[in-house]
């Protein structure tokens, strides 16, 4: 295949790109600064400008764009580059990838699709959105493929749970607390917190390119869900290292503000349905297993 990824410098789009090339594909990255290598190919979003020859001949599209959520303390300009970062590339690729006819798009999403007032409800791909900022986000984000959708792209919606990774991610920041001793459960711990590991995500995305029966929206969730009490406890134990801190809810609100409530103190229970219909099979279906494959110690096999 020849497979054209927005957002390739990112944690996802790195592990995509070697990947792919190793399963022996042709990778052509779109990049916003001047090209530098054979295989890079402009375009601006901002003005709807895409360099034609990258869609030429392209069999798919991953668009993996969209500022870190928890980079900063939200306000409302910061509230509007996550939406504008994620919903104007996506319009862009969407009207090109329809114009060009290629065939498949795999687009970005987020697990808070569902919002985070789930509960211990279940949720899978057809729960309906959640009314958050970040459940609106997702939902807008998923509208703007509506053109490839309508020109019959087979278009995946990918609503991807925070990544476990050996080298970036949440667990760069959370690893060096945990080794000192300092880990424990946010809040309540009741609520719960999305994973999947690195490895399944590139599986799944890969899975998505390659087989025709999935489309429409994809849970990207490791398929044993956990709270928060219980990764704590979990990554407690991949590192050897004691969990005794609650750190509380007001103190989170105090220091990260409404992002706090939006996506640390609350988690929908997903569920990855349509990749296990589909005949996905994980290479970690345990937050423990997930937990030893990125730290590379046993971990608690919950």
């Amino acid at each position: 295949m020849k497979v054209v990824i927005a957002g390739s410098s990112g944690l996802i789009g790195t592990a995509l790109v070697a990947a792919l090339r190793r399963d022996g594909h042709e990778v052509a990255r779109l990049v916003r600064r001047r090209a530098a290598a054979p295989d890079e190919f402009v375009w601006d979003p901002a003005r709807a400008e895409l360099d034609g020859r990258a869609l030429r001949d392209a069999d798919a599209v991953v668009n993996l764009c969209g500022a870190s959520i928890g980079r900063r303390r939200w306000n409302g300009h910061y509230k509007q580059e996550l939406r504008d970062s994620r919903i104007t590339p996506t319009d862009v690729l969407a009207d090109k990838v329809a114009d060009a006819g290629v065939p498949v798009l795999v687009n970005a999403s987020g697990v808070h699709y569902y919002g985070g007032d789930t509960g211990d409800r279940v949720v899978d791909e057809t729960s309906p959105a959640g009314t958050s900022f970040l459940a609106t986000l997702c939902r807008d984000w998923e509208a703007a493929t509506k053109p490839a959708v309508a020109a019959g792209v087979r278009t995946v919606l990918l609503r991807s749970a925070v990544v476990l990774s050996r080298n970036g991610g949440m667990l760069d920041a959370l690893r060096p607390l945990y080794s000192l001793g300092l880990g424990g459960r946010l809040g309540s711990g009741r609520q719960y917190a999305p994973w999947i590991s690195l490895d399944d995500e590139i599986g799944a995305i890969v899975f998505a390119l390659t087989n025709e029966s999935v489309s429409g929206p994809v849970n990207s969730v490791g398929p044993a869900p956990v709270t928060n009490a219980e990764f704590n406890r979990a990554l407690g134990k991949a590192l050897h290292r004691p969990t005794p801190l609650v750190v509380p809810a007001f103190a989170l609100r105090a220091v990260i503000g409404e992002f706090a409530d939006e996506a640390v103190l609350s988690g929908p229970r997903a569920i990855p349905t349509a990749l296990e219909e589909a005949g996905y099979t994980f290479r970690h279906p345990t937050i423990g297993a997930a937990l030893a494959s990125v730290i590379g110690r046993g971990g608690d096999d919950r």
